[in-house]
């Protein structure tokens, strides 16, 4: 499910401690304080007891305990016995995901196996486990088994995981039945969109980067709600905030372009920077833009030549012109940086 991230400009738009009083003396501060304090009673025995969650019905637990993770596990299990031994499928689960990975991935001294990863996804899944949900509905996806994918995409959304809630809204925005909607007639039209918007809102409102990037598409385009750039772009600033590459781009064009954001070269100029040394191909090719009509012609020839390796083929025409005018030493020395150059962390 690969996205633009940014519309063409034939497309008509340019985005794709109260103070204490001191009148009375120390005497008249301890009687106040002691009035304030009066009802505060101790907790009678009765009512510790209510509280006891040893108690805890285990399918309750089971549902609370669904989206932990493996540390998380094991420190909730230490806490009584009951719990232990009530968590214990889930911490079962851990281990299928492990090893689930490791056949999908080929690691740990294991080859490559789809379908054993996904019996090992499915395996953790019946024992609650959300985080295995979620694997497993990727590689379904991945098999174009997408009924079964948003099951358990469901499933997982539904005891609380903000990435089944985001994976679960961008299937319902994409790709979904595709042979049912051509037979429907409502062609590339996504058939739940009010239904995608509530789990991304969801999950947004969790902190899951990827899905206030997905929400700020649909306010941008109005896709499921109605079209609102100012709160679109509260959203890709969010996502941005948090490390997602893709929302640093839209962010500096919204601060470009003055849309959804006051107009703020320096801002605008600012998340192109962070994105381009991130890895964004579109936003290194635009920043060395950017410093090449500063006159930064090294800099320019570094982020123009990363662009340009990324598959930005514009950059390719605008970094040989650079290079015309460079010696054969800066030359040297700016492919140089290229390669040595390593893109910053990101969220995604």
């Amino acid at each position: 499910m690969k996205h633009r991230t940014w519309p063409v400009r034939s497309e008509g738009s340019r985005f794709a401690a109260l103070r204490l009083s001191r009148s009375g003396g120390k005497k008249e501060e301890t009687h106040h304080y002691g009035k304030r304090f009066s009802s505060v009673t101790t907790p009678s025995r009765s009512s510790r007891e209510e509280t006891d969650f040893s108690k805890l019905p285990d399918d309750i637990l089971l549902k609370i305990a669904a989206t932990f993770t493996l540390p998380n596990l094991q420190t909730a299990s230490l806490v009584c016995k009951s719990w232990r031994d009530a968590l214990r499928p889930l911490r079962e689960a851990m281990l299928l995901l492990k090893w689930g990975k490791r056949f999908k991935h080929g690691h740990g001294g294991v080859r490559p196996n789809i379908q054993k990863a996904l019996d090992s996804f499915l395996k953790g899944a019946a024992r609650g486990s959300t985080l295995a949900m979620v694997d497993a509905g990727l590689i379904y996806w991945e098999m174009g088994k997408k009924e079964k994918s948003i099951a358990l995409y469901s499933k997982a959304a539904a005891l609380g995981d903000p990435t089944a809630q985001c994976n679960l809204g961008i299937s319902y925005l994409h790709c979904f039945m595709d042979d049912l909607l051509t037979e429907a007639g409502l062609g590339a039209e996504p058939p739940k969109p009010v239904e995608a918007v509530k789990w991304l809102y969801l999950a947004s409102n969790a902190g899951y980067v990827r899905a206030q990037y997905q929400l700020a598409l649909c306010l941008h385009y109005g896709r499921g709600m109605d079209h609102n750039l100012p709160e679109a772009a509260r959203w890709y600033l969010k996502a941005a905030e948090g490390g997602y590459v893709r929302a640093m781009y839209n962010v500096s064009l919204c601060y470009s372009y003055g849309e959804g954001l006051v107009r703020s070269h320096r801002q605008a100029r600012r998340w192109m920077k962070r994105a381009a040394d991130r890895g964004h191909s579109k936003a290194q090719f635009e920043h060395g833009l950017g410093l090449f009509s500063e006159g930064e012609m090294m800099k320019a020839i570094v982020y123009l030549e990363l662009a340009t390796r990324a598959g930005e083929t514009a950059a390719a025409h605008v970094k040989n012109v650079i290079l015309q005018q460079l010696s054969a030493t800066s030359r040297d020395r700016a492919m140089l940086l290229a390669d040595n150059w390593c893109a910053l962390p990101t969220s995604h």
